[in-house]
């Protein structure tokens, strides 16, 4: 008869069944267990007496459903989707079946013609593997950075950003800061408390964000690097950028660990700012260090320290551009106009380029040869610019600034038609009564129709 399969269903009742033919137990017993009727049952056992127990099984196991999709039908939507839709999703080609050819069929009935025809691959087979990478050996030897924007605060604060500084070897939090949004001056103020408390690292991990790396090939300026890579050559540590997410997993991770433990944390702190939020963050990473760091392979700390005065460092942690004096001892500098007040050493610096150092509180310092030049500001009412391009992380910084700088500007009065025109309501409406007989200018328009009436005459 060959191999027959059944179900766990089908074999409980045979079982039961055959305690009922054998007299071990009732009828009504084994409707009971079954969860069936008594007439049921009864009918059970005869198809048990006249086929055996393989006619317990349904009758339709094994036969095609009455609602099935002929095969012509699946044979010529296979066949436009690979002439037509060959690189088409499954939702993408149901649809313009429906729409071009007249041919409705499901979307998940077409990806699974799809798949069986090896025109789409499911996402199973589409996954990828990433080959893990070990951990660095030595502590300081790779420390991973990346920002995080996140409603920190819940619904009690802002939405802002937060700097984390994981190092690899171990998974220790070297470095937590929130601030407004990623740039360049945010990293130099992490990068600062950093260098204070533990040193200079080998190098830094990073994403590919414009903080880290000059994204077009061609960039005018700058010696092919951002200014944090700049202060961070000029520091001696380098900085590398992952060519995925998966490849600085560590601090993805810890994004998302901190997204969950440290917000929970602030919420039980009542912390609702960005100033608070700071100055909890130390106590949170000794606790957290203290509990989920790991011991490296090798005991060697290969942290620097960094013998600079506070001076020079803050030199470094800025941004330096060089600009072009023109004839006039001008130059531009972030759509303002500065003009260098005319002493012995600028009258000979047109034609010449002038080095320019941006601090995160906005001051400017403009040098030649490492002496500071006096100079004016013109043009100092800045605002972004018209579609100006804006990166996605910054783009809530960017969106605060515009409203802080809308609020401060008056709100223009808008003038009615009447007013416009000079209309002024008549005495006859509510209010106050008006004079018009005494109205000067009433009464010189009437002096002039006079004498044009009597010149007339």
């Amino acid at each position: 008869m060959g191999l027959i399969t059944m179900s766990e269903r089908d074999l409980q009742r045979i079982e039961i069944l055959s305690k009922v033919i054998a007299g071990r137990m009732t009828m009504v017993s084994a409707s009971h267990v079954l969860d069936l009727s008594t007439r049921q049952v009864r009918r059970l056992l005869e198809r048990i007496n006249t086929g055996g127990a393989a006619s317990i099984r349904h009758k339709a196991i094994g036969r095609p459903s009455n609602n099935r999709i002929s095969d012509g039908v699946r044979d010529y939507a296979v066949t436009l989707v690979r002439e037509c839709y060959a690189d088409f999703g499954p939702t993408l080609a149901a649809e313009k079946l429906a729409e071009l050819d007249g041919l409705t069929v499901s979307r998940e009935t077409l990806r699974q013609w799809m798949t069986e025809a090896g025109l789409w691959l499911s996402r199973k087979q589409r996954r990828t593997f990433h080959q893990p990478r070990l951990r660095r050996e030595a502590y300081g030897e790779l420390v991973q950075i990346d920002g995080s924007e996140h409603r920190w605060f819940e619904d009690r604060g802002d939405p802002c950003s937060l700097l984390v500084f994981v190092d690899d070897a171990t998974g220790k939090l070297m470095q937590l800061r929130f601030v407004r949004s990623e740039s360049a001056f945010s990293y130099f103020e992490a990068l600062a408390f950093y260098l204070k408390h533990h040193g200079a690292p080998i190098a830094f991990y990073s994403d590919k964000h414009s903080v880290f790396r000059v994204a077009k090939k061609d960039a005018k300026g700058g010696q092919g690097m951002t200014q944090f890579g700049r202060a961070l050559c000029e520091l001696n540590i380098e900085i590398l950028c992952a060519n995925s997410s998966q490849a600085k997993g560590r601090v993805e991770r810890m994004n998302r660990t901190l997204q969950d433990r440290l917000v929970k944390e602030l919420r039980l702190a009542g912390i609702s700012g960005m100033d608070d939020g700071n100055a909890f963050l130390s106590g949170f990473i000794e606790r957290y260090n203290a509990r989920f760091a790991i011991v490296p392979t090798r005991p060697d700390n290969l942290h620097r320290p960094m013998n600079l005065a506070s001076d020079r460092l803050k030199d470094i942690l800025c941004k330096r551009e060089q600009r072009y004096v023109g004839a006039q001892l001008t130059f531009s500098f972030e759509r303002k106009r500065i003009m260098l007040e005319e002493t012995e050493v600028t009258r000979g610096l047109a034609g010449r380029y002038v080095e320019t150092y941006a601090y995160a509180d906005g001051r400017l310092d403009v040098r030649w040869k490492g002496h500071s030049l006096p100079y004016r500001t013109f043009d100092k009412d800045q605002r972004v610019t018209h579609a100006a391009i804006t990166e996605n992380k910054r783009l809530g910084d960017v969106l605060a600034y515009i409203k802080e700088r809308q609020d401060q500007l008056p709100t223009p009065k808008v003038k009615t038609n009447s007013e416009k025109n000079g209309y002024v309501p008549r005495a006859r409406g509510p209010g106050r009564r008006k004079d018009f007989m005494n109205d000067p200018a009433v009464i010189a328009r009437r002096r002039q129709a006079l004498s044009d009436l009597d010149a007339a005459e």
